[in-house]
C-alpha cells in the first residue's frame, strides 16, 4: 500500500480521458481478459464481503440476439457491434455464500427472512461492483458503454429464468472507436454537488 496518488497518465486512463463508447472496433475480447476483469472487480469492497454481483458476458451471436429482444431500439446496433455485453446482475441468494466470504461472523440471519434488506443490499452492492467493473475494464485497456435502456424483467426471463439472479444494468465492453465519440458533456461543479458537514 502507498499513500502516493496515482500518476496523471493512470488517472487520465481511468477518469479524465476515458469515455462512454457507442461504436466499436472489430477486435475480440478474449476469455482470459474477461477472467482478469472479474478477478480485479471482485476485490472491491462490499457489505460483509457479500459480493452479490453476478455477470453474464454475452459474446455469441445467439446470446446477443436474445439480449436484443429486451433492448431499447437505440441500444441494439451498438450492442450487436460490441465484442461483449456484460449483464451486471445481483444474486438474491448472495447471503448463502457468507460462510465462505465472511467466515469470521455468520450474518446470514440478517438476510434469510428479510426480503427488503436482501434486495436493497444486493442491488446497492452490485451497483458498486458494476462501477468497479468499469474501472477495472479501463485499467485493462478496454472501453465501456454502460446502459440502462432495457427491459429488466425481459432480461431476467431470457437469461435468469428459474434462478435467484436479477439484472441491474448492461455494459458493452471492447475497444471503442474514438472517431464516433460525441463531445464530452459537462459535469457539475464541486460547489453545486458537494457540501461539508
Amino acid at each position: 500500500m502507498t499513500d502516493q496518488p496515482l500518476t496523471d497518465s493512470v488517472l487520465d486512463r481511468l477518469f479524465l480521458e476515458a469515455r462512454t463508447h457507442n461504436a466499436w472496433q472489430d477486435r475480440p475480447v478474449s476469455e482470459d481478459v474477461l477472467r482478469q476483469l472479474y478477478s480485479l472487480t471482485s476485490m472491491g469492497p462490499t457489505s460483509f464481503n457479500g459480493s452479490p454481483m453476478r455477470l453474464v458476458f454475452v459474446c455469441s451471436d445467439e446470446g446477443k440476439a436474445r439480449l436484443c429482444e429486451a433492448l431499447l431500439p437505440s441500444n441494439v446496433a451498438k450492442t450487436m457491434q460490441a465484442p461483449v455485453c456484460a449483464i451486471v446482475a445481483h444474486d438474491m441468494s448472495f447471503w448463502e455464500a457468507f460462510p465462505t466470504l465472511s467466515p469470521h461472523k455468520d450474518v446470514r440471519g440478517y438476510f434469510r427472512d428479510n426480503a427488503a434488506l436482501t434486495e436493497e443490499t444486493a442491488f446497492r452492492n452490485s451497483s458498486m461492483q458494476g462501477a468497479y467493473l468499469i474501472m477495472a475494464a479501463r485499467a485493462l485497456g478496454l472501453d465501456c458503454g454502460p446502459m440502462s435502456g432495457f427491459d429488466r424483467s425481459r432480461v431476467d426471463e431470457l437469461f435468469f429464468g428459474g434462478t435467484s439472479w436479477r439484472s441491474n444494468f448492461l455494459c458493452n465492453l471492447g475497444y471503442g472507436d474514438p472517431s464516433a465519440l460525441y463531445p464530452r458533456n459537462p459535469r457539475l461543479a464541486y460547489e453545486t454537488a458537494c457540501r461539508l458537514a
